[in-house]
């Protein structure tokens, strides 16, 4: 079956639906997933091209390469789109083959070493609203601080992404289990345990005076207002903890998670289990976590070098 540019937007409107209702996609993810396609439709609409076919779609990917001016992970992410979406339309009887069947291995991405933060920044960071709260005068900005106290150390003691933890309600918390239901990408669910007592109490302490912010949602982290923190106020967060600790100013929450996972690995940790923990589909998504693990390179290298024992 012929497939034809005109027919794409009547197609992406129905995977749009498919990605809500049976994949159960974010809406972030989702209009991830249509940015990129509708710029297809557009690109086949500048260059009136009306075919949608390998080698039109060969020539859409090589352009963007040749521009230079996206990262390769982004063509490479654009790529994973485009190919979702055709075997889509296969698995609906639309079309009878893929058109961008087996492009895969010409999109290889360059391995990028995780930013992180060395134990000393992580331990400075995390003492930052303790000292803050030292100087703070009304209650308000004391329970503010409280809830960031928590924030800071529930990003790092299970190394979650903000967008997961956001997404925390109070039912999804343990506090006597000392465990947490976490909603990753796709909806997957996975139950992390809180291994840290300290980190415990300062859940219970913001827990104590959450009810002074009138909660209109049953978000574990609101606002002001009552209602569920966003990911750019928990940005914020990290960002005058940051600066009052002194660490990297390039660093961003994520780079708790990065750290998290490091240090995992650092002390000792399983591959598989850190893969299990960060909610990875993939252990290969884990492995570039063991190109910063310094100090097991560290203790092989010290403990077996050959060139250690040699007399020269």
């Amino acid at each position: 079956m012929k497939l034809g540019n005109h027919d794409l937007n009547t197609y992406i409107k129905q995977y749009e639906i498919y990605l809500s209702v049976e994949r159960n996609l974010s809406q972030k993810s989702i209009k991830a997933y249509l940015s990129d396609l509708n710029r297809l439709v557009e690109w086949f609409n500048d260059n009136q091209i009306y075919d949608v076919n390998r080698d039109n779609l060969r020539k859409y990917l090589e352009q963007l390469t040749s521009e230079q001016t996206l990262k390769d992970s982004t063509i490479k992410r654009k790529y994973i789109c485009f190919k979702a979406f055709f075997n889509y339309l296969v698995q609906e009887g639309d079309i009878a083959e893929s058109p961008i069947f087996g492009f895969g291995r010409n999109f290889k991405t360059a391995k990028r070493i995780p930013k992180t933060l060395s134990v000393n920044e992580v331990e400075r960071l995390l003492n930052a609203p303790q000292e803050d709260m030292k100087q703070l005068r009304t209650d308000f900005r004391k329970r503010i601080n409280l809830r960031n106290d928590a924030i800071i150390e529930l990003l790092y003691v299970i190394g979650i992404r903000i967008g997961e933890l956001v997404g925390i309600d109070i039912e999804h918390i343990n506090l006597e289990e000392k465990t947490v239901l976490i909603f990753g990408k796709g909806r997957k669910e996975r139950l992390l345990y809180i291994s840290s007592n300290e980190v415990i109490l300062k859940i219970k302490a913001w827990l104590h005076e959450r009810e002074h912010f009138n909660p209109n949602s049953n978000a574990l982290f609101i606002n002001k207002y009552g209602d569920r923190l966003s990911i750019y106020s928990i940005e914020d967060i990290y960002s005058k903890y940051r600066d009052l600790s002194k660490v990297s100013k390039k660093s961003t929450p994520h780079y708790l998670r990065h750290s998290f996972a490091t240090h995992l690995l650092n002390n000792g940790a399983d591959l598989r289990s850190v893969q299990e923990i960060l909610g990875h589909t993939n252990v290969s998504t884990t492995q570039i976590y063991t190109e910063v693990s310094v100090e097991r390179k560290k203790d092989v290298l010290s403990r077996f070098n050959p060139r250690n024992n040699l007399k020269v």
